[in-house]
């Protein structure tokens, strides 16, 4: 079988890792597209490095630009690609303008089209990525879903033909990277870090960063936590820091974007993560760390349903009430997001 897949953004390279040795044990041909959208080297290279990932056949290295712009020359770049490569069929995965560029080329291609964490909502419109995820949706063939919870939301859609619950394969990458990542990161030690003696911050999304108020209101609330934290600066998130001249408080300690294995390390020991990316709400489930989400809805419900996650948007009081609570509601571990075995089941399925 001849596989194409299409990454280009920080989380989908975690996500295809495990996939993309499934598909080499299953002894299957697997072409992969990098279309550029993330290029730095905190953002991309790095993960091809540690997580032991095959280069990319070919990086289109489109980089950044408006949504339409980027998506535009995106489709440009991959359809002489699958022209040439003819696959049996093309993977794409989550939710960013790479996932909507490869999926809207397959099908006008007739291409057949497979969808790895399909089924996900926000619900939240003014979100580029809700759109990337509904349209891929609806363009697939294959919908591969993590949760019994996106099987409903496609079924509402009148989604019901090539839907399988498979599991995520985010944790499959925690499952097969997290002892290599106990062993090979420093980075506790070179920013001097102890078990749960800090928090963890990340902010990436648009609606915190292109809005510099929300922005200002969650540095703010931060200020007051008597606690360190830990805060990897995503580029757009620096650039907007310094153009908004924000004022970071003493007690964050700003880093450049670290690697997969040292974010598993800074994840599994930190006290609190505060956060609005999708994937680290997960993989705090994962290590059973709390999190507070810096927005007032997410895709990821089980881990707010299981009490491990709280939505606080950037609203000061909600973020400091909850930083101060000790009582976490907490429910036994629960399997929502499969076993470890997604990568098999979704390569098994193709």
């Amino acid at each position: 079988m001849n596989i194409v897949s299409i990454v280009g953004a920080r989380p989908q390279f975690i996500k295809s890792a495990p996939v993309s040795r499934a598909i080499i044990e299953a002894g299957y041909h697997e072409y992969k597209i990098h279309t550029g959208q993330h290029y730095d080297y905190e953002m991309s290279q790095i993960f091809f490095e540690e997580m032991g990932l095959s280069e990319p056949s070919i990086n289109l290295d489109i980089g950044s630009g408006a949504h339409a712009q980027q998506t535009g020359q995106m489709m440009m770049a991959i359809e002489p690609l699958l022209l040439e490569q003819n696959p049996d069929i093309v993977i794409v995965y989550g939710d960013t303008n790479t996932t909507l560029a490869g999926a809207l080329t397959a099908v006008k291609l007739n291409c057949k089209l497979a969808h790895i964490e399909a089924g996900l909502r926000s619900f939240n419109r003014q979100m580029p990525e809700e759109h990337n995820r509904v349209l891929t949706d609806h363009c697939s063939d294959l919908l591969f879903c993590p949760t019994h919870t996106s099987i409903e939301n496609l079924h509402r859609e009148g989604i019901h033909k090539g839907v399988h619950l498979v599991g995520d394969t985010m944790y499959d990458a925690v499952l097969q990277f997290s002892e290599i990542a106990s062993t090979r990161s420093k980075i506790l030690k070179r920013l001097q870090l102890k078990y749960q003696q800090y928090l963890l911050a990340t902010i990436h999304r648009a609606s915190n960063t292109d809005n510099a108020n929300n922005l200002f209101a969650i540095i703010n609330a931060f200020k007051e936590i008597n606690e360190l934290i830990i805060f990897p600066v995503h580029p757009r998130t620096r650039e907007v820091i310094k153009t908004a001249h924000i004022n970071i408080p003493d007690n964050i300690i700003m880093i450049d974007p670290v690697g997969y294995l040292d974010m598993l390390i800074l994840e599994q020991n930190a006290r609190i993560i505060l956060t609005d990316s999708g994937g680290v709400q997960k993989e705090a489930y994962f290590f059973k760390v709390p999190c507070l989400t810096l927005r007032m809805e997410t895709e990821w419900v089980e881990t707010v349903k299981s009490g491990w996650n709280y939505l606080v948007g950037t609203d000061s009081n909600l973020i400091l009430n909850q930083i101060n609570e000790r009582r976490w509601r907490v429910t036994k571990s629960i399997p929502f997001y499969g076993e470890g075995n997604a990568s098999v089941k979704i390569v098994s399925l193709l």
